[in-house]
């Protein structure tokens, strides 16, 4: 966010990047993606809806990297 009158910049370099491309580089770095929460209706012990966009663009994203998602679903 940015204040009245200031300039902010925003950098978002994995923005161009397909869900497979960020699971491929992610497990390439070590990432330890059953600490991480991408649905936008979570609930309180972080298990995801499994329905809304961001559910199934991960899901698909592991899919297509033949990697198993670790996501805790309802």
């Amino acid at each position: 966010a940015g204040v009245e009158g200031k300039h902010c910049r925003i950098r978002a370099p994995l923005i161009a990047w397909s869900k497979e491309r960020i699971v491929r580089e992610g497990m390439a770095l070590g990432v330890d993606y059953g600490m991480t929460v991408s649905c936008y209706q979570a609930d309180g012990e972080g298990r995801a809806c499994g329905k809304c966009d961001a559910c199934r663009l991960r899901r698909a994203g592991f899919e297509a990297a033949g990697v198993p998602d670790p996501t805790r679903y309802r």
